[in-house]
């Protein structure tokens, strides 16, 4: 009698254990398939030309040029292509185009209002850098996407957080007007080019009460299955720093919609975090004489680490000189960081995937390594809160890394060592762990 009621007792604790883990897993955030796609790109490339690089004027000087000659915009050799042939050489999947600067300068055919390439000599004012980046895009099988501020513009005087008289407001007519030139500019912008991968909104924009432009409905209309960083519908976050870091750990779940930061493992809202950085130190755009201010390749290796090796994905800017073309000198670091980051990664000397606590990787002889990648399954939701990866050294488990975040990707590495087989193993989970990926490397120094 005594042994069944133990029987039952188990029972029941064992059904009340699975029933708390299934609305645990039914509870999970989880990721569209926009989502799922845009954090299996991992590396985008944003490209930084605006009327400004044809000035004397630096980045932090865009209040003054609102009123810039357009006839400066004058490129001797826009090359589209050779955008799209760095970012392939870097290893970006896909790439954002700087459409509409603080400047306010319009780099497409537009009547909206008289300051951009249609008023420009250049191409004899015909010219549509937005139709050429798009072509090239799909010509060389790299997403496309756009950045067009509404918080700023110094045409019409407006500045953070979207308001006319220089961010100070108090003209509603004035800030109407803005407002609906805002609405058109974006119907341009996405109903005129086909589908972009990504929309960029820096800074976010103010919300229709507050003053802002009603850009929810016209994106839902025109660009449905982009994915929007910041703004009133984002779907991805800013890291917080244009480092190109994210912290550890990081994660794809925020508490709140346009948070940024490294995340919350508790949080209700899937918003992975994108880490952007520009090639040239802290400089978005060109300026003569800056070629030393680029990132050394180390430094930009330990920022893909950083990002990408942390469940975040990793945009680096790149800036057209005066002629309309990517320096040779940053088109040749781009290039050496995605030859070494496919050095590295381009081939695993073992993988394998699985469910559960435990999933092993047994080697076919003991073979030295330095580097672990870890994947989720993040359709499934993120459901790893703490784990440990094991090699088994001269027939003993040793520890190689641990860490709380997988997410999409976790890249660790340690000292070399030999092994004859690695494990995960899952310390603490929210649900069952689903690894998409336990991958191992000798990548060397």
């Amino acid at each position: 009698m005594f042994a069944v009621r133990i029987v039952v007792l188990f029972g029941v604790v064992i059904i009340a254990a699975a029933t708390a883990m299934a609305e645990a897993e039914k509870a999970l955030p989880k990721p569209t398939p926009e989502q799922v796609a845009w954090q299996d790109a991992e590396v985008g490339m944003m490209i930084c030309l605006d009327l400004i690089t044809f000035s004397d004027l630096r980045e932090p000087e865009w209040q003054k040029a609102g009123r810039l000659d357009p006839n400066l915009y004058a490129p001797t050799d826009l090359d589209t292509d050779q955008w799209m042939e760095a970012a392939r050489a870097m290893g970006a999947t896909y790439t954002v185009f700087v459409a509409k600067w603080c400047t306010g300068h319009l780099q497409w055919q537009s009547d909206l209002y008289p300051y951009g390439v249609r008023q420009s000599a250049w191409r004899d004012g015909q010219g549509d850098v937005i139709r050429d980046y798009v072509s090239s895009c799909r010509k060389h099988g790299i997403q496309p996407g756009l950045y067009a501020s509404v918080t700023a513009n110094a045409y019409w005087e407006v500045s953070n957080p979207g308001l006319v008289n220089w961010g100070k407001g108090g003209d509603d007519a004035k800030q109407a007007e803005y407002v609906g030139m805002s609405e058109r500019m974006l119907e341009e912008l996405w109903g005129n080019y086909g589908p972009f991968f990504e929309i960029w909104f820096d800074g976010g924009a103010l919300p229709p009460e507050q003053g802002g432009p009603d850009l929810v409905p016209i994106l839902q209309r025109l660009q449905p299955k982009a994915i929007v960083f910041q703004g009133p519908a984002a779907s991805i976050r800013w890291i917080g720093n244009e480092k190109g870091v994210a912290g550890d750990p990081c994660w794809a779940t925020v508490m709140q919609s346009e948070a940024a930061g490294d995340g919350d493992p508790n949080g209700t809202v899937w918003q992975p975090a994108e880490c952007d950085v520009p090639i040239r130190n802290h400089e978005w755009f060109w300026n003569p004489d800056e070629e030393g201010k680029i990132y050394s390749l180390d430094a930009l290796i330990d920022m893909y680490y950083r990002s990408v090796g942390r469940n975040a994905n990793l945009i680096i800017g790149v800036t057209p000189d005066r002629t309309g073309r990517i320096p040779e000198a940053d088109f040749q670091r781009a290039a050496e960081f995605g030859a070494e980051v496919r050095r590295r990664f381009g081939t695993s000397l073992a993988e394998t995937s699985g469910h559960g606590d435990v999933v092993e990787l047994p080697l076919s002889q003991p073979t030295v390594i330095d580097h672990v990648i870890l994947m989720e399954n993040i359709a499934e939701g993120e459901r790893v809160r703490e784990f440990v990866v094991e090699g088994l050294v001269g027939g003993e488990w040793q520890r190689l890394c641990g860490g709380q975040s997988v997410g999409h990707k976790r890249i660790d590495r340690f000292d070399p060592v030999e092994a004859s087989s690695v494990r995960f193993r899952c310390l603490a989970s929210v649900a069952e762990p689903m690894v998409r990926r336990l991958a191992v490397y000798r990548v060397g120094g």
